[in-house]
């Protein structure tokens, strides 16, 4: 063997160096939209002491000494830097956005890197509806798209699986997706077993759909978002997601701006963490205080950077737009 031939390659990086120009002038384009728009950039920390909470995204710890001796500070890298931007709006910032790194633990495969690239921004004055068009706004000149479809969460459920995503019953639920999923699962929450038609079903059927807008959820899925009465009288979520043939590319929300229902949710997700055998981690309650002072009424939304430059270039996986994805790092 030739001393060439033992050499390891995995000092390379895993996307060529035209994608990774392309990326970059890509990177250039979304800056320049929000100069155009007055929209300031910010930065806020990549560490916290302080994790998120959804039970279903993991934080990644990091450890803080003072000196080497000294004993280990627990800190968390940002899953999104959205907590901290919340902290800016109550501040006075106005219109804001970051375009930064984002942590998270077990995202590893051809769409997720555990480090990832993370757009977010937040209009104050502007609801789910408005941001969906700036939204429309920035990416269809990267994609080289003429439009994109709109359907609620229930239009999207009837078109895929002829069930009203509301009012169906438990029962039907699980019998909708054990026709469609083999799943062991036993669980008397509906949502689990909404979430699981929305991925292994529903999500994969937009695929054929294109470019498409899937907005009011089911108000139990609300999250950070507000919620509202629809049209039919239900009570939604004012939240949205942009699938690109088939790929979650955003998710954005009308944010909620009350005090006491964020402490509660914040409270939920510790006790269904607590119910699930996961961490107990620090909540940020300075998001609360932030919203008790004052947050201007707005819409917010964060989107996938990796995976837009991916799709903008054709490519398969975010390995190929990305220098040194995880297994490199």
């Amino acid at each position: 063997m030739s001393a060439d031939s033992s050499i390891s390659s995995d000092w390379q990086p895993t996307a060529s160096v035209e994608n990774l120009r392309r990326r970059g002038r890509i990177l250039a384009q979304i800056r320049q939209f929000f100069a155009q728009r007055d929209v300031l950039e910010v930065e806020v920390p990549l560490m916290s002491h302080c994790a998120v909470s959804d039970p279903f995204i993991d934080s990644i710890e990091v450890e803080y000494r003072a000196f080497p001796q000294a004993q280990a500070e627990k800190l968390y890298l940002q899953t999104s830097p959205e907590y901290a931007m919340k902290r800016l709006l109550a501040a006075g910032s106005g219109a804001i956005y970051q375009l930064s790194r984002a942590f998270r633990n077990g995202e590893c495969g051809s769409r997720h890197n555990p480090e990832f690239s993370m757009l977010e921004w937040y209009r104050p004055g502007f609801d789910d509806q408005q941001l969906m068009d700036e939204v429309a706004a920035l990416v269809m000149p990267i994609l080289g798209l003429d439009n994109i479809e709109r359907l609620s969460y229930q239009q999207a459920f009837e078109q895929c699986l002829g069930i009203n995503p509301h009012t169906a019953s438990l029962e039907q639920l699980i019998a909708v997706t054990r026709t469609h999923i083999d799943v062991a699962m036993e669980d008397s929450d509906r949502d689990s077993w909404l979430n699981l038609l929305m991925s292994h079903v529903v999500e994969p059927a937009l695929a054929e759909q294109g470019a498409v807008f899937i907005c009011d959820y089911p108000a139990s899925q609300a999250a950070l978002s507000k919620i509202k009465i629809d049209d039919s009288g239900r009570t939604v979520a004012t939240r949205f997601e942009l699938f690109i043939n088939g790929i979650e590319l955003a998710n954005g929300y009308h944010e909620l701006t009350d005090s006491t229902e964020q402490a509660r949710r914040l409270d939920a997700d510790q006790q269904q963490r607590a119910a699930l055998a996961l961490p107990q981690r620090p909540l940020e309650n300075r998001l609360v205080a932030a919203l008790e002072a004052g947050i201007p009424d707005c819409a917010g939304v964060a989107l996938g950077v990796d995976r837009l430059v991916m799709l903008a270039l054709g490519e398969q996986r975010i390995d190929q737009v990305i220098a040194f994805p995880f297994e490199r790092a």
